[in-house]
């Protein structure tokens, strides 16, 4: 690979190192007062930064390896969104993935993934094991303060409040790292500086959305589904005015499951320019609902069938407002069981 094309950065070195740390610092520490001694704390990052640069990094750093960059296709993994990939240490991609605030890895899992990453890492011979786990956490670390830098960016200077609700996942595994793990160095007002984030007040009362949101598919012929909330709220759209690919015999006897019916739908401008609509207006009412605290939003997709349009929409906002708001999302397809299958 030529790094010298990478951007902003051939390498992951020590200025990238002081610009994630730094990032945490001005975009989270100081706005959310985090009081810390300023020299003392520029000495632990120094230290932090060498201890990093002692790792090989001869491989390539993707750098936001999370599971959304992460695709499935045809059976085959695809990777994308790797615009700022550079030279760098093996290490830093796994926490990055599994130190995923939002994905919430249960701890079980993490330690599985990472046992199954190791023992493939001994198989290729390309760097000691031993030596990963010397460095791993400590790149743990490193990759939770660049997450918290941007939420902190995105929040107190964005004012983009939704980010708020990945901070309680950060600190959660940074308490988890404070009780669990010990670095081979010495870095304590950085760590001084972690127990303060964990214990603060103002960052614990960040509590997790009571909003759920219930999206279901539907057929027209078979009527409206029910709206279970006590609310009443939420939105019926009619995917009836789209193409529809129940029509073409290719695609009849499948759903909007299906990867072939998922792929004409996306290409269809209409569908596209439909998907851009609604969501305007569900995002209205979805951040409304947050900042009012209320517990469910039902949405509903309707089509002739129920079986190809309403199907598909229904799954690509699930996917849509999880991502976004890491909020709960129930999906129900209630035509199933008539679906055509021959």
């Amino acid at each position: 690979l030529d790094y010298s094309l990478c951007y902003t950065r051939a390498a992951f070195d020590s200025q990238s190192i002081f610009w994630d740390l730094n990032y945490s610092k001005y975009y989270f520490l100081k706005l959310a007062h985090i009081p810390f001694d300023e020299q003392l704390l520029e000495n632990d990052f120094k230290s932090f930064t060498d201890f990093l640069l002692q790792a090989d990094a001869d491989f390539f750093l993707f750098r936001d390896f999370q599971s959304r960059n992460i695709m499935l296709h045809d059976e085959k993994l695809f990777f994308i969104d790797y615009q700022g990939g550079r030279k760098g240490a093996l290490p830093y991609d796994v926490a990055s993935l599994l130190y995923d605030g939002k994905a919430d890895i249960p701890h079980a899992v993490r330690q599985e993934l990472l046992a199954y990453y190791v023992e493939k890492l001994a198989d290729s011979k390309a760097w000691s094991p031993e030596l990963f786990h010397k460095y791993y956490y400590a790149f743990v670390l490193v990759r939770i303060m660049q997450a918290m830098g941007s939420y902190g960016y995105r929040v107190f200077y964005e004012r983009k409040e939704h980010f708020l609700l990945s901070i309680p996942y950060a600190l959660k595994n940074l308490e988890w790292i404070l009780e669990n793990v010990t670095l081979p160095i010495k870095l304590p007002t950085l760590w001084k500086v972690f127990e303060k984030l964990i214990h603060s007040e103002a960052l614990q009362s960040i509590k997790q959305p009571k909003l759920h949101v219930d999206i279901q598919s539907f057929s027209y012929k078979k009527g409206y589904p029910r709206n279970t909330g006590e609310n009443g709220g939420g939105f019926v759209f009619d995917c009836r005015c789209l193409p529809n690919p129940g029509r073409l015999e290719a695609y009849a006897c499948l759903s909007g499951l299906d990867e072939e019916v998922i792929q004409y739908l996306a290409k269809e401008k209409e569908v596209i320019l439909f998907f851009e609509h609604i969501t305007s207006v569900i995002n209205i009412a979805v951040q409304n609902y947050l900042q009012r605290d209320f517990s469910h939003l039902a949405i509903a997709f309707g089509c002739t069938g129920g079986q190809h349009r309403s199907v598909y929409f229904t799954e690509k906002l699930a996917v849509y407002l999880q991502e976004k708001y890491a909020i709960p999302v129930s999906i129900k397809h209630t035509a199933k069981e008539g679906w055509r299958k021959v």
